[in-house]
C-alpha cells in the first residue's frame, strides 16, 4: 500500500465501500509531498475516526485531485462537478484551430460543453476586453490592464463558468488567469504575488483542471500572427515583451506540472492534435465511464 504505516494498513483492511476511499485518501495525505497536489482545494469537514485525516467531499473532486488519482472515484468527481479546461499560448500558436478540434472531440463524446474566452465571455465582459484590446490615444497603464482583466474574469466567472461548473457542464476557455501571469506578469513585469492576490480574491480556490499550453519559437508565432491582418494592441508588442510571456507561461507550467500538459505547436496541424488526442482521449474515457 505504497509505503503506508501497519496501523494506516489496518484502517483501510477494515473500511468498506465509500469509508475505504476515505481511509485511503487520508492515509495518502500523509504522504502529500509524494504526490502532485495540483488543483486540490484544501480538504473540508469529512472524516474518519479510524484514519485520523480529512478527504474532500466527493461532491468536489476534480481529476486533478490527488483524491480521485488515487482512489478514483471519477464518477462522482465528472458527475458532480463540470471539469474546467483552458487553452493556452502565445501569439500565433494556433489556439482558435486547436480550441475548434478540442471542442469538436468533447462535444462528440456527448458531453455538455461551454465554450468561453478571455477576456470576455459574457456581454459586460465583453465590454470590458474590447477596451484592453483597442488601440486608443492615451496609453493603458500595466496596473490598469491587470485591474481590468480582473474585472472582466469577475463577471465570467460569476455570470458563467462557476454556474456551468456547478451544473456539472465542462467549460473550455480561451486563456484565463495563466495568460495572467504570462502578459501582465511576464511580459509588462508586474510582480506575480500582486497577481496572486487578485487571483485568490476573484477565483477564491478554483483553478482549471487541465491545461493545454501552446509552446512554440516567438518568430514562428510572430510570423503566423503577421498572416491574420490587423494586430489588436498587445499583438503590436515587440519580440522581447513575447519572449518573457513565452518564459512566464513556460516558468507556470514547470510549477504546475499536473495541470499543464505541453503541445509543440510549432508541428503541423495533424501533428499537434494528436499531441492533443493523446491528452484527451483518456480523459473522456474516464467521463464516458463515469456516465455509464
Amino acid at each position: 500500500m505504497m509505503g503506508f504505516s501497519t496501523q494506516r494498513r489496518e484502517d483501510v483492511k477494515g473500511a468498506k465501500g465509500f469509508d475505504f476511499l476515505r481511509v485511503l485518501c487520508a492515509s495518502a495525505l500523509n504522504r502529500k509531498a509524494e504526490f502532485n497536489l495540483a488543483g486540490w482545494a484544501p480538504p473540508t469537514n469529512i472524516r474518519h475516526e479510524n484514519a485520523g485525516g480529512q478527504c474532500p467531499p466527493y461532491s468536489s473532486l476534480r481529476p486533478s485531485c490527488l483524491c480521485v488519482g488515487l482512489c478514483q472515484p471519477g464518477r462522482d468527481a465528472i458527475m458532480n462537478r463540470g471539469l474546467f479546461i483552458t487553452l493556452e499560448g502565445g501569439e500565433g500558436a494556433g489556439k482558435s484551430t486547436q480550441l475548434a478540434y478540442v471542442r469538436q472531440r468533447i462535444e462528440n463524446a456527448g458531453i455538455a460543453l461551454h465554450v468561453t474566452r478571455e477576456p470576455g465571455g459574457t456581454p459586460l465582459a465583453e465590454q470590458v476586453r474590447a477596451l484592453l484590446l483597442d488601440h486608443r490615444d492615451e496609453a493603458m497603464a500595466s496596473d490598469a490592464e491587470l485591474l481590468l482583466m480582473f474585472a472582466a474574469r469577475a463577471q465570467h466567472l460569476s455570470e458563467l463558468i462557476k454556474p456551468a461548473l456547478a451544473r456539472g457542464e465542462w467549460v473550455l476557455c480561451d486563456r484565463f488567469t495563466d495568460a495572467t501571469y504570462a502578459y501582465q506578469g511576464g511580459g509588462r513585469g508586474i510582480d506575480a504575488a500582486r497577481i496572486a492576490v487578485l487571483e485568490d480574491w476573484v477565483q477564491g480556490t478554483l483553478r482549471p483542471d487541465l491545461t493545454l499550453l501552446l509552446d512554440l519559437p516567438i518568430e514562428v508565432g510572430m510570423a503566423r500572427a503577421g498572416q491574420r491582418g490587423e494586430l489588436d494592441r498587445f499583438e503590436r508588442e515587440q519580440q522581447d515583451f513575447f519572449e518573457r510571456v513565452r518564459a512566464a507561461y513556460l516558468a507556470r507550467a514547470g510549477q504546475e506540472p499536473g495541470r499543464f500538459r505541453i503541445i509543440d505547436a510549432a508541428q503541423d496541424v495533424v501533428a499537434v492534435q494528436r499531441q492533443i488526442d493523446a491528452v484527451l482521449t483518456p480523459l473522456l474515457a474516464q467521463a464516458a465511464g463515469a456516465s455509464a
